[in-house]
């Protein structure tokens, strides 16, 4: 049974990607500059060219991570400004950030509405508003 998500353990880590795609790219990144400085005066074009190599094999892995995580900012965000809309209909969505309406998603939908009026009264940062719900709604499915 999974563990009860809360705003202390909300994050999550995704194993592939952070204990074995980033620590396997980044020692590759590491040994390519290692082997190119020993062995510099017998083979430098080959031995710059396995550094170019493995920097981009290491900023695609980043990169295809920030792509993943990009596009379910923007579902959560369509979702969550739909849920606001039909749960506060007064509200003016559209004043609320991404980051946000991200975090408002924990928010259950009983206390949606008084929340989003704080959050656009105050303008409270994510980690405050994250702070401020009492009844905690997990997104178990957050990469």
């Amino acid at each position: 049974m999974p563990k009860i998500q809360t705003a202390q353990n909300h994050a999550m880590f995704d194993p592939l990607f952070h204990f074995i795609l980033i620590p396997i790219f980044l020692i590759n990144f590491i040994a390519s500059i290692t082997f190119t400085v020993r062995d510099w005066p017998i083979s430098p074009g080959l031995h710059l060219w396995e550094i170019v190599v493995s920097l981009a094999l290491l900023l695609l892995t980043f990169k295809t991570r920030i792509y993943s995580l990009a596009d379910q900012d923007r579902i959560i965000r369509l979702e969550e400004r739909l849920r606001i809309t039909a749960l506060a209909p007064s509200a003016d969505v559209y004043r609320l950030s991404t980051r946000q309406l991200i975090a408002l998603r924990f928010a259950s939908d009983a206390e949606l509405p008084a929340l989003v009026a704080r959050t656009l009264a105050e303008n409270l940062d994510p980690k405050t508003i994250k702070q401020n719900i009492t009844t905690w709604r997990p997104d178990n499915q957050r990469i």
